[in-house]
């Protein structure tokens, strides 16, 4: 098949290199604008964008698909089908309607529920006990098309984004393949979603990532699932008289009462509104990530407090 893929980050590299594998011809590749990056701030290309170099795909990086241009060179590479996975960018009806199969879209839910850009740490923020990853047929809504295959994961007590992630990462790329295979078939079927049930997840705010210890134990348990690796959910402590502020990477329930915010013992265990929350594994602003043991070793004397 003729296939236009459209997609920015890490996550979407499987699934391009998957339908390149498979044998089909991708007939270019939308990604991102490179963007400036590092201490000398040069322009840096996506890992789509680099991946599809190394297949020799051409690759556009237009910075809106709304002009009427765009949609005339899109339309002009006769696609049967777009695969569009983690792009970024809106997608108007002219794009959606030129392949003659339509755009396949590759979202990390279970749909209806957590609609929008943050599926992954919204569902474990919310506690989730599953969640999944399906094949969508877009349409102008903000992720209310019709599903096609899909794979449900569970998310375990401890499991963080960057785990669930790349485990998205890996199925979702093998279930784009399938998916294309029926589509060439012509046996890829779609049904539409649930009118009931529909939740929406939105962008991950910087003012989230901190910990408000008067929540339950469970309730910080799982923002720092969400969070981590990336933004990471964080508190201070302070530290030789200056107010340090430390990363929470991982971390497990824990028994303890007391007043919120307040150090139990000497293994970074800190009480919550109910329960306590003990810390495994930390990052020390300006330093890497170590496990709980390591932090304390280096810390000195700890605050009775958290804030």
């Amino acid at each position: 098949m003729r296939v236009v893929f459209m997609g920015t980050p890490e996550f979407s590299v499987p699934t391009l290199t998957e339908i390149v594998s498979a044998g089909h011809e991708v007939v270019a590749v939308y990604t991102r604008a490179p963007k400036p990056a590092g201490r000398g701030q040069a322009e840096r290309r996506t890992p789509v964008h680099e991946a599809a170099e190394a297949f020799g795909i051409p690759v556009f990086t237009p910075r809106s698909l709304k002009g009427a241009d765009e949609q005339a060179q899109f339309a002009a590479l006769g696609a049967d089908v777009a695969v569009v996975v983690a792009y970024g960018l809106i997608l108007p009806k002219p794009i959606l309607d030129a392949p003659a199969e339509g755009c396949l879209n590759l979202h990390g839910s279970l749909l209806p529920r957590w609609r929008g850009a943050a599926p992954i740490q919204r569902a474990i923020m919310a506690g989730d006990k599953q969640t999944g990853i399906v094949v969508m047929q877009m349409d102008e809504g903000l992720d209310t098309g019709a599903m096609g295959p899909t794979e449900i994961i569970p998310i375990g007590p401890d499991m963080i984004a960057g785990e669930l992630h790349d485990q998205m990462m890996r199925l979702g790329a093998d279930l784009m393949g399938r998916a294309l295979a029926a589509l060439e078939r012509g046996s890829l079927a779609f049904t539409a979603q649930p009118a009931d049930g529909a939740t929406y997840a939105a962008k991950i705010d910087k003012a989230e990532a901190r910990i408000d210890f008067t929540r339950s134990a469970e309730e910080v348990h799982n923002l720092i699932r969400g969070l981590s690796p990336f933004p990471g959910a964080w508190f201070e402590l302070d530290l030789g008289g200056k107010p340090v502020r430390i990363k929470a990477l991982r971390a497990t329930l824990a028994d303890g009462a007391a007043p919120a915010a307040t150090l139990l013992g000497d293994d970074l265990t800190i009480a919550c509104g109910t329960g306590a929350i003990r810390f495994t594994q930390v990052q020390r602003e300006g330093k890497g990530a170590m496990d709980a043991a390591t932090f304390l070793r280096g810390a000195g004397p700890l605050p009775a407090k958290a804030s």
